[in-house]
């Protein structure tokens, strides 16, 4: 079997793959509240053609992948997809982030298809700020789809908080605490300067550093932890005594990229080596030619970036590639 290594010498087993740009919600670190126009059903990627594409890369060493959007769950008939990757020899994990609104109704179809495990984002614990983060859906959906998510079985739950400074950087410590309390992964994540969010970025960027001093500040003894199930690039902590553990991704501060082992599939068809950078390419026109099929992966390791350089936006410093103007929505998160 043939491994997707690139120039700088990372092995990549993990395929992200976006499978609609429309979400329920709008929030404000992702699209703008109006005036969002959204792929036309016909340009979206057929599940027979995701599976294509990923039987090939399974040929070639993915093993992990990840369904994501905009919101996965307004897809229809996504269990049925999910039980045809579950299918493909090689693929071993297959893991989802949604924002858990429709997540109570789907959990237990989504575990029966060979879901292994999801990520939901929840950026407060407040229902008012998140009807201001969100700008629509509700507080109580959320909590509902963590509550079945925990009920079928899927395993490690990990919730995805986007670190907002001035807006949700209060609730710091409820989300240790969660941690503290409840078997769940607690993942605080750097506000990343893509699409939409590069418009008010710097005003509401929070480097992590914060989250250990808060730790620190509320007395709670924490320790640096290993892998967590499907961790990525999350540095792990647990606190002492604590049901579950938390983590904190930071692209900015601490970048991950000479540990990045990913790459992404847009909802409408297009394999990118970088989240960050412009480069993609269409598979498309590889569509029913397994060996072109490959050879687009391996083009993808060609020209995949040492690294994303998004720090260089807090000192508008020049950078070597272009960055895309997708937003993360139409990329996949």
């Amino acid at each position: 079997m043939t491994t997707l290594v690139d120039p700088f010498g990372r092995k990549h087993d993990y395929l992200r793959i976006s499978v609609t740009d429309q979400c329920n919600l709008r929030c404000l670190y992702c699209m703008p509240e109006e005036g969002m126009e959204f792929m036309d059903n016909e340009k979206l990627l057929k599940f027979d053609e995701i599976v294509e594409v990923v039987r090939a890369g399974a040929e070639m060493g993915i093993r992990k992948l990840r369904i994501t959007g905009g919101e996965p769950l307004v897809r229809r008939n996504l269990e049925q997809l999910i039980a045809d990757l579950a299918s493909i020899p090689g693929i071993d994990d297959i893991a989802m982030t949604t924002n858990g609104i429709f997540l109570a109704k789907k959990a237990e179809e989504l575990k029966a298809a060979g879901l292994n495990r999801v990520n939901i984002s929840l950026d407060t614990l407040d229902p008012s700020r998140f009807r201001m983060i969100a700008r629509r859906g509700d507080l109580s959906k959320v909590l509902e789809g963590i509550e079945a998510a925990a009920k079928v079985g899927f395993d490690p739950i990990k919730l995805n908080m986007v670190l907002l400074k001035d807006i949700n950087d209060d609730e710091i410590g409820e989300f240790l605490r969660m941690s503290l309390d409840y078997p769940l992964h607690v993942r605080f994540i750097e506000y990343m300067p893509i699409g939409h969010a590069d418009d008010n970025w710097k005003r509401h960027y929070q480097p992590l550093d914060r989250v250990l001093e808060v730790a620190k500040e509320l007395g709670f003894h924490v320790e640096p932890i290993g892998n967590v199930t499907g961790n990525g690039p999350s540095e792990n902590f647990q606190i002492q005594a604590g049901a579950g553990t938390f983590g904190l991704i930071h692209p900015i501060s601490n970048h991950f990229c000479e540990q990045c082992n990913r790459l992404r599939l847009t909802s409408d068809g297009h394999l990118k080596p970088c989240l960050y950078w412009v480069d993609e390419l269409d598979v498309r026109p590889h569509l029913g030619n397994k060996e072109a099929m490959q050879s687009l992966f391996n083009k993808a390791m060609v020209i995949k970036p040492q690294n994303h350089e998004m720090a260089a936006k807090l000192s508008d410093e020049s950078q070597s590639h272009i960055p895309t103007e997708r937003r993360m929505s139409q990329i996949g998160g």
